[in-house]
């Protein structure tokens, strides 16, 4: 069995790697070329000949970058990040924002909204957006007032019958994911504006996923509902996602830090349980897309994002761990999601991914999505503060 000082030894190299790779190679190349500085806000993805895509621009996107330049200066990344900021923000406010205060879905390649519904999926990372751009650099003044906005009319207009928020793709199909999202954006801005309507609606979120989204029969978290918050029809009801197991429990354990529960730390390990157990490949060494309600795996071909959200969930909950042994546990995960991340990374042109890598070990010859970076900086966030928590950990003992 590796030693405690090995585990952090072999992370520390990959934190040092990860963070050069970030530092030296991704934000200014995402900046540089992903940023659109003739037309305004950010390519949806580089070509892995490093030649930004014209396609059609989805909010999320959009927000992922104005969130992911934020956290590039709280890095330390000496480029222009301000600059970046600004730039997302001004495109994505001034051109996605509807006359009733929710933000368009899509863009067309011509600049004109794509349809006519408002997504929560794309309100939710308004708001991350706006609330991470406010934190660290200078957001519009109005940028509270907006977000605020966009909550008062999924209150007004959004509730479900049964609890959380409508507007989802398919009206008939509700879905935990959103709401996730929706947590992570509370969190936020309750850490810069804790008088405004945050700290309630992250709970409202927590006990709505304590109750309806996770399962009572196997303790996994499911992804897709009807209105009543029951398991879906057919299999995308038992449809179980070894990434959401890891980013819930990540958030889970945040939530119930700052409110002092520890039922919801409890499920928080049960979800990262789940996905250790029965969402990682050893033959490839990466978390799979998904599983079916018997945790066999139905989709084995992954992608980036959920190797970032394990490398995450493994590092919150070191961070929080009494117990020598468990947080040793923890530290070795993220070092094997630190590898499942790094395969992503081997392409040609320095700072940018791949996105999918299938059963036999192949990949999917296509664009870098910038919808990644989001997930990507997010992980190497905790990554660096796991440094720092390591410091105090050695220095109290």
């Amino acid at each position: 069995m590796r030693q405690a000082g090995d585990v952090e030894a072999e992370l520390a190299t990959h934190r040092e790697r990860l963070l050069r790779w970030l530092l030296d190679d991704a934000l200014p190349l995402w900046w540089s070329v992903g940023g659109d500085h003739a037309a305004g806000g950010f390519h949806e993805a580089i070509d892995l000949a490093g030649r930004p895509v014209r396609a059609e621009r989805r909010a999320r996107v959009q927000a992922r970058q104005i969130f992911t330049y934020a956290v590039g200066g709280e890095l330390g990344w000496t480029g222009p990040w301000r600059e970046a900021v600004a730039h997302g923000l001004d495109y994505f406010v001034g051109r996605y924002r509807r006359p009733d205060g929710l933000f368009w879905n899509t863009l067309s390649v011509t600049g004109e909204p794509v349809g006519p519904a408002a997504h929560l999926y794309e309100q939710a990372f308004a708001l991350l957006a706006l609330a991470t751009a406010s934190g660290v650099a200078k957001a519009p003044p109005a940028a509270e007032i907006i977000a605020e906005a966009i909550v008062e009319r999924l209150y007004a207009e959004r509730r479900g019958a049964a609890g959380g928020f409508t507007g989802f793709p398919d009206e008939q199909v509700y879905q935990s994911d959103p709401h996730m999202h929706l947590l992570e954006a509370a969190l936020a801005w309750e850490g810069i504006a804790p008088g405004g309507p945050w700290g309630q609606l992250a709970d409202e979120v927590v006990e709505l996923c304590l109750i309806r989204f996770i399962s009572p029969r196997h303790g996994a978290l499911l992804e897709y509902f009807d209105s009543t918050w029951a398991p879906a029809a057919g299999t995308a009801g038992d449809a179980i996602w070894p990434g959401h197991q890891f980013e819930w429990a990540g958030l889970l354990e945040r939530w119930a830090l700052a409110r002092g529960r520890a039922d919801a730390r409890a499920v928080a390990r049960r979800l990262y349980d789940v996905g250790m157990r029965h969402g990682i490949d050893a033959k490839r060494g990466v978390a799979v897309f998904e599983l079916a309600g018997d945790f066999s795996v139905r989709e084995p071909k992954t992608r980036l994002w959920v190797q970032t959200e394990w490398l995450k969930a493994a590092l919150i909950l070191a961070q929080s761990e009494n117990d020598p042994e468990r947080r040793r546990s923890y530290l070795g995960d993220a070092v094997a999601a630190a590898k499942a991340l790094t395969l992503f990374l081997d392409v040609p042109v320095r700072g940018l991914w791949r996105d999918k890598l299938l059963d036999d070990g192949t990949w999917v010859d296509e664009p870098a999505p910038a919808s990644s970076f989001y997930h990507v900086i997010d992980a190497l966030r905790v990554l660096a503060q796991s440094s720092q928590a390591q410091s105090a950990i050695v220095a109290k003992g």
